[in-house]
This record gives C-alpha cells, structure tokens and sequence, in this order.
C-alpha cells in the first residue's frame, strides 16, 4: 500500500485559475507531487448555482480521492464558498479538505488591522458574503468594500491579458466609486494572479495586490508539516493535468507555468 507522505495533493478550479496556486504549491513543495483538475466543460463556476457548483466539487473531489490523493485543495473561491464544507463531509477521514479563503482572511487580518481593504471576485464569492463574515468575525477593525468582477474570468480564460482591451476592463472595475481609497486589493479569484501586473499598475503600484496564491501554498505546507505529511523525497511519478474539456487557453497557461512537465488528460465527469 502506497505510502500516504508519497501520496499525491489534489487541486482543482473550473479553469487556468487555479494553476496559480499550483505552481505556488510546487515551488513551496518541490517534493510534492500534484493532480491538477480544471472543470473547463463547466466554466466559470462563478456564475453557476450553489447546487451545480456542489455537484461539481464532489465529482471533482471524488476522483482525487480514488486517485489516493492525501489532501484537496480547493483551488477555486467560488466553489471554496459554496462547497467547502459539504466536501469535508464528503471526504471524511479520506483527506484533508482545505479552501482558499480561509488562508487569505488570515493573512489579510494580521497584516492590514484597521485598513479599508477592497476585494475583486465573482458574483458567486462576492454575493456569498463570505469574507465579509470572516473578516468581521476576526474583530480587527478591518473595513472592507466587495466589487463582482464577472469579465475577468471569461478575459483571462480566453487569453485577454495585458492588452488594450483587458486594461479597458480593468480600469472599468477598478474606478468603480466603492473601491476609491482602499488600502490593498484581494485577489477574491484565484484566475486573478494572471492579471496583478495589470492591476498594480492601475494603482501606479501605491495600493498593495494581495494574492491568494503564496497564501494558500504557505498555509497547504504549514498543515503539511503539523501533520508529518511531506513527501520525504521528489516524486517518483509526473504531476497530472486533468481536464473535463480542452482549450488552447488551458494548454498554454499550463505550459507556460510548468513547461515540459504539462500532458493534457480529458476525464469528463459525466458520460
């Protein structure tokens, strides 16, 4: 039986998004082998129902598990808010369940108590409330402004990335009157990161862009360690790509962060 230190961490998103934080996990876990499942037939989850997103997440995270998979990353926010604790039921002792969010709201109230933060997601997240309740909950003075930013992920999954119309867009969202005078800027998507050149840049580099990635890895590697579940030696296997559809965007994106290592596998969720 397969030692569970070498067992593989699943990750998944409806699309590019979450190899952001893939490619975080890898260079925080070089030991660690990862299967990557990007939803693409279901795309963006960020406009779906809470219902369909669930459907998703446990189809999703059922195969990770039967790939013996000692942890799932929920590497989406969408599906993190609407599905996070429906899967950690799910998988029971199997693996460990662990979101996006949660991370990040950790982060944000240590390093920005008493600011007025803004946050960028999809109409799921924002309409969700979820960071809102988090945030308040933590007590830290923190005042924070939430703007749906429903083009962006459509934007970036079809390669509309630092460009005259994605900087139009951008722009669009970004002089919304709701996020005038904020103090940092959460990345609420993990599809974002593509795009926090573009952003900074909006704000001339004054307003801090905080990314969810390097959060996620560094709070995936502290649970890691607590638990004594690294990988004692580089994987013996190649990460896997999964994907219920292909898309040119997917491929490239997925080349570009992990070169020669990228195979595309079509797995449909259902037949």
């Amino acid at each position: 039986m397969q030692n569970i230190n070498s067992r593989p961490i699943g990750i998944f998103d409806s699309g590019v998004g979450g190899l952001t934080v893939a490619r975080a996990v890898k260079e925080a876990l070089p030991h660690e082998r990862i299967i990557y499942f990007g939803d693409i037939a279901h795309l963006p989850y960020g406009d779906k129902s809470e219902a369909a997103i669930q459907a998703y997440s446990v189809k999703i995270t059922d195969i990770l598990l039967a790939e013996q998979c000692k942890v799932v990353l929920i590497a989406c926010n969408s599906a993190s808010s609407a599905a996070y604790e429906l899967l950690k039921a799910y998988a029971g002792s199997k693996a460990k369940i662990i979101n996006v969010i949660d991370p990040m709201v950790a982060y944000v109230t240590r390093r920005f108590p008493n600011r007025k933060i803004g946050l960028i997601g999809t109409k799921r997240t924002v309409q969700s409330n979820i960071y809102q309740q988090k945030i308040e909950n933590a007590r830290r003075g923190i005042s924070l402004v939430s703007l749906a930013t429903p083009l962006l992920v459509p934007m970036i999954e079809e390669g509309f990335l630092d460009n005259k119309i994605s900087d139009a867009v951008i722009a669009r969202y970004l002089d919304e009157p709701a996020l005038r005078n904020i103090e940092g800027l959460i990345l609420g998507c993990t599809h974002y990161p593509l795009i926090q050149d573009q952003l900074r840049d909006h704000y001339q580099g004054k307003v801090p862009i905080i990314d969810s990635s390097t959060q996620i890895a560094a709070a995936l590697k502290g649970y890691l360690m607590s638990e004594g579940l690294l990988s004692e030696s580089p994987p013996q296997e190649p990460d896997r790509f999964l994907v219920s559809d292909y898309t040119e965007a997917f491929e490239s994106v997925a080349k570009l962060f992990f070169r020669s290592q990228v195979q595309l596998e079509k797995y449909a969720l259902w037949e």
